[in-house]
């Protein structure tokens, strides 16, 4: 039996920009994430039955092939599918399961991909190249959602740790950050709006407007832009101060970008956490949903918690993950 996990992520600033092509328009464009400790897990078995059987433990689904030439993105399963196709997995069982709630905007389906496309490269025998294992992550995925994806992602569930993903035309260059991973801890709560949400529309949206020319969203990802490479010096100095203001920043550029991004519960959220004492906050990934994350003095933790839950979040406990990609 082999297992493997792979951790989900906090995006701190640039996120979306990170679509190919649209970051070849913004020079020195970049995005910043922290890998936390909400893993996804994946464990392949022998079978002694024969085939290929599929198990999501999230979902209860199953899919079931005699062969890895009958799996295809038809399947119950087709982001398992197509991964167990390209890696030819034959007389296996391959589980799955995550720890972070569905639709949280925490990249929790491309740490699922990280984790079995590393587990499937591991058990057939195939490259385990870092790079190997991204191009094949992020071009599964997009085959699976039918949208373009982001490169950011997959960078923490890789290699964990707090990172700046440069986007250059000459390729994506991923550059560790050094930074006190516990103080930046103590200063961000991260919980789940109960409302799912589905990146691929918001994003491929998104998308759609840049690239048919629209000046309000290219604006808008200019100062995304400049936002986080504000946050990336403020976080390598440590000015706690300066990151929020960067956060706050990231969050009113984002709004901009299409109408669906925030809803009246995530407002609602966001301002029970400033009255309790957030200086920031935002919404993790596209948005519309899914998680967000607040941004306060630590002295100011516990009543921002407290103002979250009784606005009907879920708190979600973590910590900065330094590790990605472990394999047992």
């Amino acid at each position: 039996m082999l297992t493997s996990s792979a951790p989900t992520r906090i995006d701190l600033a640039g996120g979306t920009i990170d679509i190919w092509p649209l970051y070849l328009f913004h020079e020195d464009a970049c995005t910043l994430n922290a890998a936390i400790s909400l893993r996804a897990h994946a464990r392949i078995e022998p079978r002694p039955a024969g085939g290929v059987e599929l198990v999501s433990v999230d979902t209860g689904r199953r899919a079931y092939a005699s062969t890895w030439a009958d799996l295809n993105a038809a399947s119950e399963l087709p982001l398992l599918a197509l991964l167990a196709r390209h890696y030819r997995l034959e007389n296996s069982t391959l589980t799955t399961r995550g720890e972070s709630p569905a639709g949280a905007g925490i990249a929790g389906s491309s740490a699922l991909t990280i984790a079995t496309a590393g587990a499937l490269a591991r058990w057939t025998g195939a490259s385990e190249a870092p790079d190997d294992l991204l191009q094949v992550a992020m071009n599964v995925e997009c085959q699976t959602i039918r949208v373009p994806t982001g490169v950011q992602d997959y960078r923490p569930a890789l290699f964990g740790g707090i990172a700046a993903i440069e986007l250059r035309v000459d390729g994506i260059r991923r550059i560790g950050l050094s930074v006190d991973l516990d103080e930046l801890r103590r200063r961000l709560v991260l919980a789940y709006t109960g409302e799912p949400r589905n990146s691929g529309t918001n994003n491929w949206e998104i998308t759609k407007k840049h690239i048919d020319g629209d000046r309000h969203v290219f604006e808008s990802f200019d100062r995304i832009r400049d936002t986080a490479a504000a946050m990336r010096g403020a976080l390598v100095r440590q000015d706690w101060a300066a990151v929020g203001h960067a956060i706050a920043e990231e969050w009113d550029n984002r709004k901009r970008l299409a109408p669906g991004v925030t809803t009246p519960a995530i407002d609602d959220l966001i301002a029970r956490a400033r009255t309790a004492g957030a200086i920031a906050a935002k919404v993790c990934g596209a948005g519309g949903g899914g998680c967000l994350f607040c941004y306060g003095p630590p002295q100011a933790n516990s009543a921002i918690r407290q103002a979250l839950v009784a606005g009907g979040a879920r708190l979600l406990d973590y910590h900065i993950e330094r590790h990605g990609l472990a394999r047992g």
